[in-house]
């Protein structure tokens, strides 16, 4: 259709040119409020250093260079602070890029569409292209997207708690109220609406005053353009809780080990100590334990806090640490003082010699320092410093790819949730149909054998009745048929008004608006009151749910004028035929007011006429039924809450596969109406909502009450919805899904937006939040793994007589792998189809399943006798070489780089290999990690404590280790067969 030209529409305003936008723009700037300031990356940097295992760490690089100083070496030292800084600034990358990815978000606030009235058309621009001057229209649900001027409004009222904190809403209008005289005082006056504020009901025009930073909102510098994200989620909790335990069991080991080693060293006369020495180490120790208090007490407190969960905490114990304790520069001092204090009190005394040199002999020093890196090198292999960086790459990851997916997540904690959603309450209009809402069948009694005059006469005011008691608008292109704006269903009304050749707009303006009453979900009508020219007097228009609306009918407008209306039953009967057929069916009436001081304002909406109804139909969307299937067949139970008659939603339920034929007669305990379930007891709707698949003629209320009742039940509620009545059930909800066309207050309440508001995405979120959960479960099988054979080798290399079997560096290198590396793999897998052919996850189930329990216990076990195995083989002559050392670090990581293999297809039974080709950062990673080893091997010389080694020892280990890989894939074939 081509472009109306101005003076053939009927618009309230003709708005900006082109010109004086493109001067508004530069005058006032764009309607972009400026990010807030991030802290630099210097400073985020800095924070890594403040991690536990990372402090430890550096008092190992400090001591191993004083050491270095004293032999004249400094290769260990040097290589622990070149592997901090690798820790620390992979840490800092992958931490960054991951916030990068949740800013980019923030980027789509600012595309929703605004209504506005350009060159006398209506347009739907993105709010950041506002300028000042443009004149905009808001209604209900509407988030206002600059601040503007009333220029007119019908019972307009916006909540202003972002910028007043009080959520009743306030009256807004272009004149002031007389009887709210306080409003003209107000710091927000009566006739002004501010940015980022929600339009809880009315409409109105208004023109822009303020854009961007210069709103109220900008002023306020509120991050109101920030994606909400919320790190304390369930997933987190869990992987907090094990972080704890694995710390403390670290550290526990660590001193056990020192503890067993000091016994050790004393009984074999390997530290041979006079009596004066064993007080000059005493002083020793007791000051390192002193100065690392704020390092150890952390994790004593985490071990207090799980034993005290477990109700396993003795009361004795269950006192808290004093503050002085974690106060770092106290406690260097309080350490220092301490040793100086108690060696001048043994000099003092002549317990010790004035002689320094005497005190402890250098060779006794340095066995200790061997004591204490061997405890330290448990710390560093137990405590999974990386684990919260791994989750938060993979939520990350999951969050770019489900975006590219159309699941816009707001919040982080959905991208895990929807994983373990067992119910979907979804909307019909828009996520399980098109919504592309057009008139099929008209049922017009007045239009039924008239003459030409009465029928021009009936479809007139039919035209009025349909344009004024509208808020929806049409959007002329140049060659294209209108685009709707506003409530799909108004629209398809419009355009059937357009196809009959009728303009709504001089319909709806040449009718002099009083009042407007809005629709809303509890009286399912909406009014419009107005002087009429067609019918020349005051008439009341109202539109809404055609059984509600006939009920208030005594006349209808027929062939013959108005008549008694006796036809109620057929009409009822014509009605739920179509609704039976899945369409929705809107019913018109009007009321001649005359002179309005004859009326009672409580008697205007009855004795109405009927005018008839219209049959609009929605179609369905083609891939809702396999998606509804898919659900089903992933343990998801599937409700449809709708504000549709009981028969049209009954349809819609049979069309997607909710319910058979079979299921005909016991369909009462399937299907409930608002109504019914409203009159219900807690108890009764509790058991009613188990088996319950349609929820019909629902209210906000039905809906909000019906996620709290499955709630209860222990149900994880996933919930859809579109509009300002969802947002209480969407909030409620542990998963909230928006409709992307749906209103500003919805989409706020929301978890994650749908996009192309389909069902199918909602499908495709439940694939990645499930295959995210068991990325992150395959990175702990992994990482645990290691941390088993980790442990034990550093426990019991000592007593085969080899102090450190794996040196820190080396370690570091090993957590390196299993920290980032690792993540950044598995983080990576693409979702795999088989996760939506199982149940839901227990919400409160513990991240570390039996299955992965076995596999780390069998595992971590067998790998631990084979290296243990092998030191005692390289032991047999009593001492062991530099090249036999290499030789088993190689083989340690070989052996962890095959099990990566079978970490990725943990829970399949696929090949290793299958798929690999849809995730070439795998393949990248793989790759690195085997160049990485051999390189370090090769040439990490005394850094690393390595030699090269030659190509026959590499073919050796390479396919020696490599019987990892070939077992877990006999194991997963062998299982696949089996089942």
């Amino acid at each position: 259709m081509t472009i109306a030209s101005p003076g053939d529409r009927h618009l309230p305003y003709a708005g900006l040119t082109a010109a004086q936008v493109q001067a508004n723009r530069a005058e006032y700037g764009a309607n972009v409020l400026t990010p807030p300031q991030r802290r630099p990356w210097w400073q985020l940097f800095l924070e890594k250093f403040t991690d536990p295992v990372i402090r430890i760490l550096m008092i190992a690089a400090a001591i191993a260079l004083a050491v270095g100083v004293l032999r004249g070496e400094y290769a260990e030292g040097l290589g622990i602070i070149v592997a901090i800084l690798l820790a620390t600034v992979v840490a800092f990358f992958n931490e960054f890029k991951a916030n990068q990815e949740f800013a980019l978000l923030n980027h789509v606030y600012d595309q929703v569409m605004v209504k506005v009235i350009r060159e006398a058309q209506y347009h739907s621009l993105p709010r950041q292209d506002l300028v000042v001057g443009d004149i905009i229209y808001i209604e209900q649900g509407h988030e206002v997207p600059a601040d503007a001027k009333i220029l007119e409004s019908v019972s307009l009222h916006i909540d202003q708690a972002k910028l007043t904190g009080e959520s009743e809403p306030v009256n807004k209008s272009a004149q002031a109220d007389p009887f709210q005289v306080e409003a003209e005082q107000s710091a927000y006056p009566f006739n002004c609406v501010y940015r980022s504020t929600i339009v809880t009901q009315g409409h109105g025009f208004c023109e822009v005053i303020a854009v961007g930073d210069r709103t109220e909102i900008g002023k306020l510098a509120q991050a109101v353009a920030t994606v909400e994200d919320d790190p304390n989620t369930p997933l987190n909790q869990q992987l907090e809780t094990l972080s704890k335990a694995i710390g403390v069991v670290g550290l526990t080991v660590a001193l056990l080990t020192f503890i067993a080693l000091l016994i050790r060293g004393l009984l074999t006369q390997e530290l041979r100590l006079t009596g004066s020495q064993g007080y000059v180490m005493a002083c020793l120790l007791g000051a390192i334990a002193m100065m690392s208090a704020p390092v150890w007490l952390p994790v004593l407190e985490d071990g207090q806090e799980l034993l005290e969960r477990l109700g396993k905490l003795p009361e004795v114990f269950a006192v808290p640490a004093p503050a002085a304790l974690k106060n770092t520069p106290l406690m260097l001092l309080g350490g220092s003082l301490w040793l100086g204090g108690s060696l001048g009190y043994g000099v003092a005394t002549h317990w010790l010699s004035p002689t320094v040199r005497e005190w402890l002999p250098l060779d006794m020093g340095l066995t200790l320092l061997n004591y204490f890196m061997v405890a330290v090198t448990i710390i560093v292999v137990a405590v999974p410093e990386g684990l919260a960086m791994s989750v938060t790459l993979s939520l990350a990851y999951s969050m770019r790819r489900m975006t590219a997916e159309n699941n816009l997540v707001r919040r982080m904690h959905a991208c895990e949730t929807i994983g373990a959603t067992t119910v979907i309450c979804s909307d019909k209009t828009g996520t399980l149909t098109c919504n592309q809402m057009h008139v099929h069948e008209t049922c017009i009694p007045g239009l039924v054998e008239a003459e030409p005059a009465q029928a021009t006469h009936v479809r007139q005011v039919l035209a009025e009745a349909i344009a004024a008691n509208s808020t929806a608008d049409l959007e002329y292109a140049t060659q294209a048929l209108p685009t709707v704006i506003g409530n799909a269903t108004e629209g398809a009304l419009l355009l059937w008004l357009d196809q009959q050749n009728l303009d709504y707009l001089d319909y709806r303006y040449n009718f002099d608006l009083s009042s407007q009453g809005a629709f809303s979900a509890e009286k399912k009508y909406m009014t419009s009151l107005g002087k009429s020219p067609i019918l020349q007097e005051e008439v009341l228009y109202v539109k809404g749910a055609p059984e509600v609306v006939l009920k208030r009918c005594d006349y209808q407008l027929s062939a013959g004028g108005v008549m008694p209306l006796t036809e109620r039953a057929a009409i009822i009967k014509t009605l739920q035929d179509y609704q039976s057929r899945g369409m929705r069916t809107l019913g018109f009436a009007y009321r001649p007011l005359g002179d309005l001081k004859h009326f009672k304002i409580t008697e205007i909406e009855r004795h109405l006429v009927w005018l008839g109804f219209f049959a609009i139909i929605d179609p369905l969307r083609d891939d809702v039924p396999a998606a509804v299937k898919a659900c089903l067949r992933a343990g998801i139970q599937v409700k449809i809450v709708t504000g549709d008659s009981p028969q049209t939603a009954r349809e819609i339920g049979r069309q997607i596969g909710l319910w058979h034929q079979t299921e005909e007669v016991n369909f009462k305990a399937l299907h409930l109406t608002g109504p019914e379930f409203a009159a219900m007891d807690d108890d009764t709707a509790r058991e009613a909502v188990k088996s319950l698949k349609i929820l019909s003629r629902a209210c906000p209320l039905d809906k909000l009450r019906l996620v709290k009742l499955l709630q209860q039940s222990g149900e994880v509620v996933g919930v859809t919805g579109d509009g300002t009545n969802d947002a209480a059930a969407l909030k409620q909800a542990q998963v909230g899904l928006a409709m992307g066309s749906g209103t500003a207050i919805a989409k706020e309440a929301s978890d994650i937006i749908l996009l192309d508001d389909s069902f199918s995405s909602i499908v495709n979120a439940v694939l990645w939040g499930r295959s995210l959960y068991e990325n992150i479960q395959k990175f702990l099988l992994f990482q645990l793994t290691i941390n088993v054979v980790a442990l034990g080798t550093a426990l019991l290399g000592p007593f085969i007589g080899i102090e450190l079997p794996l040196t820190v560096t080396q370690m570091l290198w090993v957590n390196l792998i299993m920290d980032t590396f690792a993540a950044l793999a598995l983080a990576t897998e693409p979702p795999n189809p088989e996760v939506l052919g199982r149940s839901p996850r227990q919400a409160e189930a513990f991240i570390i399943t039996g299955a992965m329990a076995k596999q780390i216990a069998f595992l971590g076990c067998g790998f631990l006798v084979l290296m243990v195995g092998i030191l005692e083989y390289e032991m047999r002559d009593g001492t062991i070489n530099t090249y036999e050392l290499s030789v088993f670090f190689a083989i340690f990581v070989f052996l962890q780089l095959w099990n990566l293999f079978n970490a990725r297809c943990f829970g399949l039974s696929i090949s290793a290999f299958t798929g690999l080709s849809k995730n070439p950062a795998f393949s990248a990673i793989i790759a690195t990690i085997f160049i990485g080893q051999v390189a370090m091997v090769q040439w990490g010389s005394s850094a690393f404590r390595t030699v090269p080694l030659a190509c026959r020892d590499w073919l050796w280990i390479i396919g020696g280790t490599s019987f990892v890989l070939w077992f877990g894939e006999i194991w997963r074939k062998a299982q696949g067969s089996s089942q």
